[in-house]
């Protein structure tokens, strides 16, 4: 990669040049592609945001008309592909302790179930705000060397109220994305009390949590919470001001999808065990031009748990919106990556690498409701990602390969 700058202040416009493949997910740019693609382009940051993208012909009519002025600085790419910054919808970043002798003892044969999250929730209350505050650092430097620019996490391994407030206010730190999941599950000390729980959960839990949330989120499963009790939790949520998401249908069937669907939640997260009520549900929350539910799936969940893959060819031949989140957690998918989220999905859930792309930044915009992230075209949020190869394909075509070359976030470099 080869730059050459002339400083022009705080925030200085940036010219990339020499992008072999540039992936906008704008379906109005490109070459006729759904996902935007162009070759042989350029892209003008300024301000933190994109200002131009097209072809690398047209690149001085393309500045002047954008900014009017030579940029500050110029970086060549030498022919990598260049995509948006990936979003990640779905991850548990706040957390103590180790369970890869759960994972060890998993893959030997033991079945995943919904209990071990209370492992967690004990090593969790006895950390210290430091030592979350630097986990959770730690956590997101990482994701953003692997090019997610965009993410949300969750609280829920602290599940009493000072805990699950200290959760999000230390998650609001990093990103604005926060999610209330005091709901995740049913905390040992109110062991065959879930009711009451869910009574501190919408009362003074939801009290204390709400100002440090964007979203609320139930684990709507076997062994967690009932479709009502999740009911109760989401509508609370949603009185207070929160968006609603929910995890659902991951561990069997369930009523999760379509409670999800008729409270209007952003997103569904896990999506594993779908009838064809769920998926036609899914599908017909995006009629009319309505704001649905995005399906979000999790492969690295099953990819750590040896349960069945998601079937996505299904949902999105159907009519549905998918994203593709990490779901990075200590129990059933510790990884950020979502480089192997594409390859994953590709390899196993029945996506091309364009959809699979797609998912992984547009979709997980729009399970978050964004319309600034997850594209490359003008008036995007800055954050791009550049490739170490040719084509976005190779993401899916040589896993485990570190390919996240530079990043860039708000228009500024950042690896």
């Amino acid at each position: 990669m080869r730059e050459v700058e002339h400083p022009g202040g705080s925030h200085p416009a940036t010219l990339i040049l020499g992008i072999g493949e540039l992936t906008t997910n704008d379906p109005a740019l490109g070459d006729g592609d759904p996902t935007g693609l162009m070759h042989d382009a350029a892209l003008l940051l300024d301000g933190g945001r994109v200002v131009w993208a097209g072809p690398e012909r047209d690149v001085a009519s393309g500045v002047e008309e954008a900014l009017g002025r030579a940029p500050d600085r110029v970086v060549g790419v030498d022919g990598r592909a260049v995509i948006p910054g990936f979003v990640d919808s779905h991850s548990h970043l706040v957390f103590a302790g180790d369970r890869s002798a759960e994972f060890e003892a998993r893959m030997a044969g033991r079945p995943y179930a919904a209990g071990g999250i209370r492992t967690t929730v004990a090593a969790t209350r006895a950390a210290s705000d430091d030592a979350l505050r630097a986990g959770l650092r730690r956590h997101v430097d990482q994701a953003l060397a692997q090019g997610t620019t965009t993410l949300e996490t969750k609280s829920g391994y602290g599940l009493s109220v000072a805990d699950e407030e200290r959760a999000v206010r230390l998650a609001r730190e990093v990103t604005d994305e926060v999610t209330f999941l005091g709901a995740h599950v049913v905390p040992p000390e109110f062991s065959g009390a879930a009711d009451a729980y869910v009574d501190l959960v919408v009362g003074d839990m939801l009290a204390a949590c709400a100002p440090h949330a964007r979203w609320v989120d139930v684990f709507c499963e076997t062994g967690a919470f009932t479709p009502e009790q999740s009911r109760r939790v989401l509508e609370a949520g949603a009185a207070a001001g929160l968006g609603v998401r929910v995890h659902a249908n991951q561990l069997g069937p369930g009523e999760g999808v379509r409670l999800a669907v008729d409270l209007g939640a952003a997103a569904v997260d896990h999506c594993t065990y779908l009838s064809d009520d769920d998926v036609a549900a899914l599908a017909a929350s995006w009629g009319g031009g309505a704001q649905g539910t995005v399906a979000t799936l999790l492969p690295g969940v099953e990819f750590s748990t040896r349960q069945p893959y998601p079937d996505a060819r299904r949902l999105l031949d159907a009519g549905a919106v998918v994203a593709l989140a990490s779901d990075c957690n200590p129990g059933s998918s510790y990884t950020s990556s979502m480089p192997l989220m594409v390859a994953l999905a590709v390899r196993e859930i029945g996506m091309t690498v364009a959809e699979a792309v797609w998912a992984a930044t547009g979709g997980g915009a729009r399970a978050l409701r964004r319309d600034d992230v997850g594209h490359l075209a003008p008036g995007a949020r800055a954050d791009v990602v550049v490739l170490d190869a040719p084509s976005r394909t190779h993401l899916a075509y040589r896993p485990g390969v570190p390919l996240v070359h530079a990043v860039w976030k708000d228009g500024h470099p950042a690896r």
